[in-house]
């Protein structure tokens, strides 16, 4: 992560915990409220937005525009606003909208800030569990009801040791979905839908890998500052950055990314 001046890092951090605390009322008024729809973004399949979608990126927004109005700003819902300090916002009110709706709690509020570069730092949000995960350069950590703890992944060294996330089984296209079920088959244990959570698993030292493909950037910069300030490594599937999205691999420690990587780019 850039090296920042301690005011400025200070600022930005306050400002990720304000986004946080404005969408939480937001979300939560609608999780597992009666009635609660969903409008279809998608021409094909499902991609469900709900009104707590709006809603707590409106109230997001709103934050920024009284504490860093000169900052741009990238979100789901709402698209992208231009700044002028060369730093953007980038929000995803809730990631797991299909969770969401099914009234699971492994959906979360995804916040981060970024230059060129990408994230310089990021949050996992889960409120309905009170659960908030920071990544930054002063670290990563987990604010919850017990208090507070740091963040550590896991030294795991081998895939036949390791327990592997993706949201869906179907990852992909077919070729994605192949190279994916290469890792799948060499590790010890699989699961699937947790969406954010699964980043927030891995860099808690619970699970050893997430795989995925189809990523906005809006789905990946959070996870990626806390998974990185935790110790573990983020890129794409050829090893590139991965702040934009696309084909992501989230790994605890590069001998498990190096493995990993392997596998993803073996064409048989």
């Amino acid at each position: 992560m850039p090296r920042l001046s301690q005011p400025l890092l200070a600022d930005l951090t306050a400002t990720a915990s304000a986004l946080a605390d404005a969408a939480a009322p937001e979300t939560l008024r609608y999780f597992r409220a009666d009635g609660l729809g969903a409008d279809n973004k998608a021409a094909q399949g499902f991609d469900p937005v709900t009104e707590g979608d709006r809603a707590a990126e409106r109230a997001m927004r709103a934050v920024l525009a009284q504490r860093r109005p000169q900052d741009a700003i990238l979100g789901e819902e709402y698209g992208a606003q231009p700044g002028t300090s060369g730093l953007t916002w980038v929000l995803d009110p809730i990631d797991g909208t299909r969770a969401f709706l099914a009234g699971a709690p492994s959906w979360g509020t995804l916040i981060a800030v970024a230059d060129a570069d990408g994230p310089i730092l990021g949050l996992i949000d889960q409120p309905y569990l009170r659960e908030r995960f920071h990544g930054s350069p002063d670290g990563g950590w987990l604010d919850a009801d017990s208090g507070r703890r740091a963040l550590a992944t896991r030294a795991t060294s081998g895939l036949d040791r390791a327990i592997l996330f993706t949201t869906f089984p179907e990852i992909g296209t077919t070729s994605e979905r192949l190279a994916f079920e290469r890792v799948r088959d060499r590790v010890q244990l699989t699961r699937y839908g947790l969406d954010c959570y699964a980043y927030a698993l891995l860099a808690m030292g619970q699970i050893d890998l997430v795989i995925e493909a189809g990523l906005n950037a809006y789905d990946i910069q959070g996870p990626m500052a806390v998974v990185e300030a935790a110790g573990g490594i983020v890129t794409g599937w050829r090893g590139e950055p991965a702040h934009a999205g696309g084909r992501v691999i989230a790994a605890a420690n590069r001998d498990l990314h190096a493995q990993a990587l392997q596998l993803l780019a073996d064409n048989g």
